[in-house]
């Protein structure tokens, strides 16, 4: 993405994190899309300040010592967002969200921690630290949503990061294909092992019982988080509990779709329809109303 340097009134800086989050709208969660309006210039300036970054880290064309070093320098611009030095648009909106909204420093800087991870590490050994880089590349996107909306409570954290590690688990599914073809395997080596499949068997896209049986397992190990997660949706305000309804129905949708490919996710890539999004919205807003 294109980084500007120079200084921009508060107003023109949200109006370019809105552009940032409107050409990758295909990335952002659906249910950004009936977020509040007076919210929503918030929640755009943490995915401009996470796109950037992200961008730096998928940028395969470039050394990875040369994509550590520009998300080192975009933590720099955090440090100085929070000092009130911010020098650049996505941080003069982020310093404005700070200040109407009370959003830590702490999640933010687990973002750049992931996208660290995402230049750096390209498997996983077992569960427990797939679960680690949950806790920095999603659980954090929770956080900030739940300060923004002035949610954040002890016990709508952890059901919070319950959804979001579903949310992570689940488009790690979705996408392994994708991921393979960037160098990188999210299921974990520990369960290569248990169903007697090899990542040079996922390499050449074997599918096969082994590699049913294998996301089989990893779908049923996902729906747990959503299951527990749920309950935030009876314990936040009537402003945050839809968009929680339709990002969780939206998981588990997924989950669903891999479940009735066959758990094929070599040959075709589930996805929601459109009919699949409306009915979604449809469901959730009877379930919040209710």
């Amino acid at each position: 993405m294109e980084i500007r340097q120079a200084c921009v009134d508060t107003q023109s800086a949200f109006a370019y994190c809105e552009r940032i989050t409107r050409e990758h709208y295909e990335n952002f969660p659906v249910a950004s899309l009936f977020i509040p309006a007076n919210r929503r210039p918030f929640v755009s300036s943490i995915y401009a300040f996470a796109r950037a970054a992200d961008d730096f880290a998928d940028e395969g064309i470039v050394a990875p010592f040369e994509r550590l070093r520009r998300i080192d320098e975009w933590e720099s611009k955090l440090e100085r967002c929070f000092e009130g030095k911010a020098d650049h648009p996505v941080f003069i909106a982020l310093a404005e969200t700070i200040a109407k909204t009370g959003i830590p420093r702490e999640p933010l800087s687990a973002l750049l921690k992931a996208f660290r991870l995402d230049v750096t590490k390209r498997s996983f050994g077992d569960f427990t630290e797939l679960l680690e880089y949950c806790e920095n590349s999603a659980n954090p996107v929770g956080q900030l949503v739940l300060h923004i909306f002035g949610e954040a409570k002890n016990t709508t954290i952890l059901l919070s990061n319950s959804i979001c590690t579903g949310l992570q688990l689940a488009n790690f599914w979705q996408d392994v294909t994708a991921d393979l073809g960037k160098g990188r395997v999210y299921i974990p080596l520990e369960d290569f092992d248990r169903f007697g499949y090899t990542k040079s068997d996922l390499g050449r896209k074997v599918l096969d019982d082994r590699f049913r049986e294998l996301m089989r397992f990893q779908v049923e190990r996902t729906r747990t988080y959503f299951s527990t997660g749920e309950p935030i949706v009876r314990e936040v305000g009537r402003r945050l509990r839809f968009e929680l309804s339709l990002t969780l129905r939206g998981g588990t949708a997924i989950l669903d779709k891999i479940q009735k490919a066959g758990y094929d996710v070599l040959t075709r890539r589930p996805k929601l329809t459109a009919f699949d999004k409306l009915t979604l919205f449809s469901t959730a807003v009877l379930r919040t109303s209710l």
